[in-house]
């Protein structure tokens, strides 16, 4: 790394942290620091969302998922695109999460349920959203070390340290700077800078990517290299891929539906001025993105292409033995058997693949295969081998990127892309923390408490909390080793809470039969079948397949999956092998949900009581304790469209003019034009797989492009606007007293009670 590419990585860091610690002055109570003061517009929630939602594990799991199945796939996903936009358009499950007023997650449980429920499901969602979360600090330090080219230890006063030690360490002290002073307001102030700065590298990487690897002569010809039924742009020939196919994208649709508000509380869904001003930043949501998906899919092309096209042989090789050194070091104890592994791994001769000359390549026979063969020859292929094989090619696999663009970008990109993914680390990681601690809080210790804490309390106890959850972090990082795809990693771990969250919170919003015995059972079978998942995958290689040989099981269980499995081939197909669970963490993950719902269904059906008063809840009509009103409007034929797409009498027209090019881009263009039109010609006359080639340049390159020119202009000015208009608000509050006293995750004292006021006089009628 060049002194350039440490002043571009430094000197923003140290004015990022330098405005957090700033923004301190403007928490004047608990509300502040949870939720900004409910003060944050539209952009400012938009543009901070970027990057707290966009984070290195995305990137680093996106690429290792692209490199074994390509975007052939990806086409069909565009059935699930216009989701979000209608989730946007309508405020599906936003608005009415805001109308609880609630404070926290943990509240609205008890509020619509129970404190006993609150308690248990708000445990249960924390640790599994600390686990899930836990990992990313550790990619994140590994790609850390593996792109700056550090060692994996490094000697201080005699002592031998670990470089990963040292770099997560620092990361999780950042983020505490960044929480500590001003929490939530803290998080938004910063992230908001982050994102604006994020914008313009995003469009330098990308250019810079398309202008060095030719798209006509390297990628797509790379990209079309494969076996029938593992093709990397034609969606109609992917009917071989394993893990990440189409059915995946069946679960992803059924579980962004279905756990839409799961993650509700304690983020920036509580921080907006008003219920509508966040459901703008929602909707501006589907455009927010801009360059940054470009650049993930330009980035994930441009390390298939390297690894694989002829044109880059040499420096694929040094990427490959550079790989295969530092993922032994890594993972590999003994040292005779790690110095012979290294030795197999590199004489791997460089193989320049002809393509149309070579056999196409596959999953299972492709140029890491030798790489792998050797390795997995090395250290065996007995329980501990086959699991310490798992761990070499889970290392290699995920830091495939970070060697690749660290021998590929030169000097100065080198440090806007390092600056990229330390403002991304650092947006995510204290966003997940502070997010983690409030709910600890808020919904876990604070229902115990007789007496509710003073404010000056309850914002050290909040700090407080943010610094355990850090320090859990660190010990989890160092500690846990993940074994499969990150992606699959990720989607396990939050099936925990996620398997049966889903009719807990949507039931919750909009249904009157469901009640706590409905919640409880479906928490408890999504939840045990997830668990039950996670036991058998991290146990499989070294113990239970092993089990199974010893006692003759294994056959026969082979023969009984794969009965199971047949009528869903070739998208489900549960074949054992030494190394891997047949089941998959998408497939868990589906079993999971569809147990959760049956089970909320039956729960609640079984001890029916009445229906719930969901008005109450959401403070409507004679519940209302703000004087807030809903503006409502006749269904028409004159606004049917408007109705539709969730357009209300409370849109100005700028607000009009964005619900309707969300809705155009999304339905008009992508779902009607690129997928609909397309499959209509398909099924008439398919298309050859060239056509695929420049199908995918122009809609998933050139038009995404084009359209993130405009909104990184767009956004960058709306959230200049956003970000000037909160510091003025922030300033007009600084010299007020204090908030009035929400300290115990409640809507407030004088709020519950006149509820209670409201119902009584019901009652007596």
């Amino acid at each position: 790394m060049h002194w350039i590419d440490w002043c571009i990585m430094i000197i923003p860091l140290i004015i990022i942290l330098g405005a957090a610690i700033y923004s301190g002055k403007y928490v004047r109570g608990v509300v502040d620091f949870l939720a900004a003061g409910r003060v944050a517009g539209r952009y400012v929630i938009s543009v901070g969302d970027l990057t707290s939602g966009l984070s290195v594990i995305t990137l680093v799991a996106l690429v290792e998922a692209k490199y074994q199945t390509g975007y052939g796939v990806e086409f069909w996903g565009k059935l699930t695109a216009p989701l979000g936009v209608v989730f946007a358009l309508t405020g599906y499950c936003v608005y009415r999460w805001r109308e609880t007023k609630a404070l926290s997650f943990g509240q609205f449980l008890e509020m619509r349920y129970n404190r006993a429920f609150r308690i248990f499901a708000s445990a249960l969602r924390t640790i599994s959203e600390m686990i899930t979360n836990a990992l990313g600090p550790a990619i994140a330090v590994n790609f850390f070390i593996y792109f700056l080219g550090l060692p994996h230890t490094v000697s201080i006063f005699g002592l031998s340290i670990p470089c990963f030690t040292i770099i997560l360490i620092l990361l999780m002290a950042m983020a505490m700077v960044c929480i500590w002073p001003g929490g939530r307001v803290s998080l938004i102030i910063t992230d908001t800078f982050q994102g604006l700065l994020c914008y313009p590298v995003f469009v330098i990487i990308v250019g810079y990517i398309l202008l060095n690897i030719s798209w006509d002569g390297e990628i797509a010809p790379t990209m079309m290299d494969r076996v029938p039924g593992e093709n990397f742009i034609n969606p109609y020939d992917v009917s071989k891929l394993r893990d990440f196919n189409i059915f995946s994208l069946v679960v992803t649709l059924f579980a962004n539906i279905l756990n839409r508000a799961s993650w509700f509380g304690n983020d920036s869904s509580n921080s907006a001025r008003t219920p509508h001003e966040q459901k703008m930043a929602g909707i501006l949501g589907a455009w927010r993105s801009g360059f940054s998906y470009v650049m993930l899919m330009v980035i994930a092309v441009m390390v298939i292409t390297i690894m694989n096209h002829q044109n880059f042989s040499g420096r694929a090789k040094n990427i490959r033995d550079t790989l295969v050194t530092k993922a032994a070091e890594e993972t590999i104890a003994d040292p005779v058997e790690r110095a012979a592994a290294v030795a197999a791994g590199t004489a791997i001769p460089e193989r320049k693949h002809q393509i149309g000359v070579d056999a196409p390549l596959s999953r299972t026979n492709n140029l890491e295969t030798p790489i792998f063969e050797a390795v997995h020859d090395v250290v065996g292929r007995d329980g501990d081998g086959n699991l310490t094989f798992q761990r070499f090619r889970t290392i290699y696999q995920q830091m495939m990127m970070s060697i690749t663009l660290r021998q590929s970008f030169p000097v100065g990109l080198l440090g806007l892309f390092g600056l990229l993914m330390i403002m991304l680390v650092l947006s995510t990681d204290d966003s997940r923390i502070f997010n983690a601690s409030s709910t600890i809080l808020q919904d876990v210790i604070m229902p115990f408490r007789k007496t509710p804490l003073t404010p000056k309390q309850h914002l050290l106890w909040l700090r407080l909390c943010s610094l355990g959850v850090a320090l859990f972090f660190v010990t989890f990082s160092m500690l846990f080793v993940q074994l499969d795809y990150i992606n699959m990693f990720v989607t396990i771990m939050c099936s925990i809470w996620l398997g049966g969250a889903g009719p807990v919170m949507i039931g919750g919003l909009y249904s009157r039969f469901g009640n706590t015995t409905g919640a409880f059972a479906a928490i408890f079978a999504g939840s045990g079948i997830s668990i039950s998942g996670i036991f058998l995958q991290s146990h499989w290689a070294k113990h239970i397949y092993p089990f199974l040989v010893e006692q003759g099981w294994d056959a026969p269980l082979a023969s009984f999956l794969s009965l199971l499995s047949s009528p869903f081939e070739p998208f489900i197909v549960w074949e054992m092998t030494p190394e891997k669970f047949p089941i998959n963490s998408y497939e868990i993950y589906f079993i999971a949900m569809v147990s959760g719902i049956a089970a909320y269904i039956i729960g609640s059906l079984v001890t029916y009581k009445g229906p719930y008063n969901l008005d109450r809840l959401l403070h409507r009509g004679i519940y209302s304790i703000d004087g807030e009103k809903q503006i409502k409007s006749a269904w028409t034929w004159g606004n049917v469209w408007n109705k539709l797409i969730g357009i209300t009498p409370e849109y100005t027209r700028g607000d009009r003019i964005i619900a309707w090019s969300v809705f155009g881009y999304s339905f008009i263009y992508q779902l009607l034009i690129s997928f609909v039109l397309v499959v209509i010609w398909n099924v008439i006359s398919p298309w050859p797989v060239i056509w695929w080639k420049y199908y995918f340049w122009i809609t998933t390159l050139v038009i995404p492009s084009l359209a993130g020119i405009v909104t990184t202009v767009w956004f960058c000015w709306g959230g200049l606007r956003d970000a000037i208009r909160l510091f003025r608000d922030l300033e007009a509050r600084v010299d007020n007293p204090l908030d009035d006293g929400r300290v115990s995750g409640q809507v407030s004292v004088a709020d519950l009670a006149a509820l209670e006021k409201v119902e009584e006089k019901e009652e007596k009628k």
